[in-house]
């Protein structure tokens, strides 16, 4: 049973939906600042390229080589650094990796919960933007239902006066008492008593 009841649960639970409202939201948000930074891009072009021309390639290749060498002396460096400080030691080496795989089990555990935070935060803004969705759907209905059917005023017909005895209040009426019905008692039905 308790298979059953977390399959109800999870058809009947709206936070994957809220979860893609969300998340469909922010990427509106986020396309509405896509013209901007075009903008902003269109006008930095210019100078950029002509950083670019005034670049001497030889000068670029000289650099990429220097620190080509200097990225190849830094890793020999630390390689050579890590193999003598490594410990052949096999207890030690099965302690590290001990401790190696705690750690990642923790850190895992850690991105675990902020994705979860994170799913949780993009589930309620979510739940937010269906809301002003709804909220929006039902003024633009009542927008609609005004248009289409407006309020109905009196109109006056030509040739047609009240007549001063309407316009004047009509005195209360008494109110009438109600007879009470009379209750109908159930009748009784004779029992024949069964053919032999």
């Amino acid at each position: 049973m308790a298979i059953t009841d977390d399959i109800r649960k999870a058809a009947t639970d709206p936070t994957p939906l809220y979860f893609l409202a969300g998340t469909a939201d922010l990427a509106v948000q986020q396309a509405k600042k896509v013209p901007g930074l075009v903008e902003q891009i269109r006008a930095e072009a210019p100078a950029r390229i002509e950083t670019v021309r005034s670049i001497d390639p030889n000068a670029v290749q000289e650099k990429a080589s220097a620190r080509a060498k200097e990225a190849q002396e830094t890793i020999q460096t630390k390689v050579t650094e890590f193999i003598s400080t490594l410990d052949t030691d096999l207890k030690k080496l099965g302690e590290s990796a001990q401790d190696i795989a705690l750690r990642s089990v923790g850190v895992a555990a850690e991105y675990a919960v902020k994705a979860r935070e994170t799913y949780e935060k993009v589930a309620e803004h979510g739940e937010q933007t269906v809301k002003t969705w709804r909220g929006e759907a039902a003024e633009e209905i009542e927008e609609l239902a005004v248009a289409v059917e407006p309020k109905a005023e009196p109109v006056a017909v030509k040739g047609e006066e009240k007549p001063a005895a309407a316009a004047e209040p009509t005195p209360a009426k008494k109110p009438v008492a109600k007879k009470a019905a009379p209750v109908r008692k159930p009748v009784a039905k004779k029992s024949t008593p069964p053919a032999n």
